[in-house]
């Protein structure tokens, strides 16, 4: 799901003028490039049981296809959006769309699973330079008349194609093949160099500072250790040395960041900013709320087509209710900013959104949509609706305005890497939860001990795996039952962990988020 702090980093760029135009060449490509990004990310988590199937994939192998790409862009996106302000903005976007578009097609040819998390990691690095690189662009290519007109088009745009990704993406899965929705990255990307050679101006900052690639190495070493941990936990168990050793690694390395951002010339996450406790209170408002959203757009596909039936077409039309609520409702929300101040909606937003949490724990196997999801659907993007802008406005209002951009590309970066660490976390839950009820229900089915064995080595494909060959009917059918009551038990248990994630969102705002909110001034060092 795109982060609502993208459109911020266009408002705070203080950027002069480069030249002016408003040629809606500019806007059509910085358009077609973010909507690379999000419909992919979308589109991915449509396409994931086709390509569980397609590989006879374990449940951690899908949880890298998802992992790989967002851990990237996560630990990256900082270093994206320097390396535009140093090298040239449309340089580094069109770099960046690029190795975007190298990737998806070595993502749609890929001939194993390992190949395509490999591919996914090298779109996350494209995704970390072009999605920053398309807003700059936009701040230096319209003046302060057009581009808040600029930035409202964008933002309609972005939010449709968002919309309509998960639909295109189910679409081109059951009528073609999940490589497809890598694959259709091609065309997008040719017409954005194409455009963007044609019409963009280049432009970069006379005071861009220095790359914090240490900042970078240790961000992106930690996560991934920390992410590596969590995950190859559930094939190889806590004592395993990679398991252990890789989550020392990563504490190590998120400690040694911490220490080199508070050393560094120019960091990529400036630790001063966290002396606001409302800035400080959005980003931890932020890791809750989205590690929540994260984990719920991972395996609601999964739900939705292994266990529940639905075509891919139907899954991502499921979902649309969300998106589209978000983006109508957006500007009511902005407005009760305005009459009430962000912190009441900060803590009444994500409480609805917890509602919609527990109502998704509800259905069991083979529920209605309407009578079971849909007012999930509903309640959850009417939580989402009312906290996005009031987010959005504590993140800008809480720093200095020459930091406004470093505060939204941080607040932008932690509601990636929550995503990432909440599908490493909650699914090794998932994964034992699964078994766990996948063991009570099979305890009442007669089958012999080795297919007993078999089915429960098989429980990290959760409800991908097959029932055994050789069952008779009555029996086959049972262990498909169990299957799929064994995931819908699990994912109750990991929906309610959502939920008191999004009730912890709206403790942090009752408690860090002032009524007027507080106002970072950065203060020069005293010579």
């Amino acid at each position: 799901m795109k982060t609502p702090r993208d459109e911020t980093v266009i408002r705070s760029t203080g950027y002069k003028l480069q030249r002016e135009t408003r040629d809606t060449w500019i806007l059509a490509a910085t358009i077609l490039g973010s909507s690379m990004a999000f419909i992919d990310s979308t589109v991915v988590n449509v396409a994931l049981p086709a390509i569980q199937s397609s590989f006879h994939a374990t449940v951690v192998d899908v949880q890298w296809v998802v992992e790989s790409y967002g851990l990237l862009l996560g630990a990256l996106i900082l270093v994206g959006g320097s390396l535009g302000d140093l090298f040239g903005r449309r340089r580094i976007f069109l770099v960046g769309v690029a190795i975007f578009a190298a990737a998806s097609v070595a993502c749609g040819i890929a001939t194993d699973i390992q190949q395509l998390i490999i591919a996914r990691s090298i779109q996350g690095v494209g995704a970390a330079l072009l999605v920053p690189g398309s807003l700059a662009i936009i701040s230096t290519s319209f003046d302060e008349k057009s581009r808040g007109q600029a930035i409202g088009t964008w933002s309609g745009f972005t939010a449709i194609t968002t919309a309509i990704g998960p639909v295109l993406g189910g679409w081109l899965v059951e009528h073609a093949s999940w490589r497809w929705a890598f694959l259709i990255n091609v065309p997008l990307a040719v017409a954005v160099l194409v455009i963007s050679l044609w019409r963009i101006p280049e432009s970069r900052s006379d005071a861009a500072g220095r790359l914090d690639w240490l900042g970078a190495f240790f961000a992106t070493l930690g996560l991934g250790g920390l992410v590596n941990g969590f995950i190859e936990s559930v094939n190889l168990g806590w004592r395993h040395p990679l398991v252990f050793g890789s989550l020392i690694l990563g504490s190590g390395c998120l400690i040694a960041f911490v220490f080199v951002e508070a050393h560094v010339a120019s960091p990529m996450a400036p630790l001063a900013l966290f002396k606001s406790k409302s800035f400080s209170g959005a980003n931890l408002l932020t890791l809750f709320l989205y590690a929540a959203i994260g984990i719920f757009f991972f395996l609601f596909p999964l739900n939705l087509i292994q266990v529940q039936g639905y075509s891919s077409t139907a899954t991502g039309a499921a979902v649309l209710p969300l998106i589209l609520l978000m983006f109508f409702l957006s500007r009511w929300s902005g407005g009760l900013v305005a009459r009430y101040g962000p912190r009441l909606p900060l803590i009444i937003g994500p409480l609805i959104a917890a509602l919609g949490f527990v109502l998704f724990a509800v259905p069991s196997v083979g529920d209605s949509y309407w009578k079971a999801f849909f007012p999930a659907i509903v309640v959850l993007g009417f939580g989402m609706a009312v906290t996005v802008a009031p987010l959005t406005t504590v993140v800008m209002n809480s720093v200095d305005q020459d930091r406004v951009g470093a505060a939204s590309g941080i607040n932008n970066a932690v509601a990636r890497v929550a995503g990432v660490l909440a599908i490493a976390v909650l699914g090794m839950v998932m994964v034992n939860a699964f078994g766990w009820r996948l063991g009570q229900k099979l305890a009442h089915v007669s089958l012999p001990p080795d297919i007993l064995q078999k089915i429960q080595a098989d429980k990290i494909k959760l409800a991908g795996m097959q029932a055994p060959v050789g069952l008779n009917p009555g029996t086959k059918a049972a262990v498909k039952a169990a299957i799929g009551e064994a995931f819908v038990s699990g994912f109750r248990i990991v929906l309610l962990i959502c939920a008191a994630l999004s009730v912890a969102s709206a403790a942090v705002a009752w408690l860090m988020v002032p009524v007027d909110g507080d106002r970072f001034v950065m203060r020069s060092p005293v010579h």
